[in-house]
């Protein structure tokens, strides 16, 4: 978790950076990059101390699932891993606007849709991680992660299914435009009308080999998700370590994969 933590953490700042120094890295639709920062910075420092003082640390008073730092912890969990999973959609979206519809790209996407769509999904975000809190779901303690998150017991399936859907629709929309775009690729090829350039040729095989690694990484979560729910049963404490893990390490993928690939 430490290393996921510095590399998410460290590799943000990098692209920050970058964005500072090169203005030719700017666009209108920088705010989606910005938000998607923000929220892997934000988790990555909130994820590692709250560890931490769970790990080393038993307080007297209520059961760290009943407590208000385990509530606020997971809410602020929560919320800030669907934003991040939201701007990565929506960077995915301009990108595939950009790519497919270049010649009307300007119209489609301007800088006060932008504004709309980062507030709807904050507005989305925030909706979804407060539930818990008004008595529909719950947030728990699993001594295993260190961490609060959502219960994934049988008695919120509800939220938990609405949690899993909200996750899976991004993740699996996020695939199939890159897909999109390769199959687009390969009709121009075979036309010979085929342009191969950096955005082409370069940039979206990095974006679907990061969109692939995300996807990766939230599986085990979800897969976790759906077996204790109806199973009732709690999985193994590796396994549930070890998904957690991977989820938070996923914060890290995006800026690093960016950074990377940029000429």
């Amino acid at each position: 978790m430490v290393f996921s933590c510095v590399a998410s953490v460290s590799g943000n700042l990098l692209l920050l950076l970058l964005l500072l120094l090169h203005k030719n890295l700017r666009s209108d639709t920088l705010i989606l990059t910005l938000s998607c920062c923000f929220s892997d910075i934000t988790l990555s420092l909130s994820a590692f101390p709250l560890a931490v003082y769970h790990a080393v640390s038993h307080p007297p008073g209520p059961p760290p699932s009943d407590g208000v730092l385990c509530q606020g912890g997971g809410f602020l969990l929560l919320l800030l891993q669907t934003s991040s999973l939201y701007s990565l959609f929506w960077t995915s979206v301009d990108t595939f606007v950009d790519i497919c519809f270049a010649l009307i790209y300007s119209m489609i996407v301007t800088p006060g849709r932008c504004r709309l769509v980062l507030l709807m999904m904050w507005s989305g975000c925030l909706g979804a991680a407060a539930l818990p809190l008004m008595g529909f779901g719950h947030y728990t303690y699993r001594e295993e992660r260190y961490l609060c998150g959502p219960d994934f017991s049988p008695a919120h399936t509800a939220f938990v299914m609405l949690w899993l859907v909200g996750v899976f629709v991004p993740l699996i929309a996020m695939v199939s435009l890159y897909g999109h775009v390769v199959i687009v690729a390969r009709k121009q090829a075979r036309r010979g009308t085929f342009i191969c350039n950096e955005i082409n040729c370069h940039y979206v095989p990095a974006n679907i080999y990061l969109r692939m690694c995300v996807l990766v990484c939230w599986l085990p979560y979800m897969t976790v998700c759906v077996y204790e729910t109806f199973s009732g049963h709690q999985s193994p404490s590796v396994i549930s370590a070890l998904s957690t893990w991977l989820v938070l390490s996923s914060t890290a993928l995006n800026p690093w994969i960016t950074c990377l690939t940029q000429r």
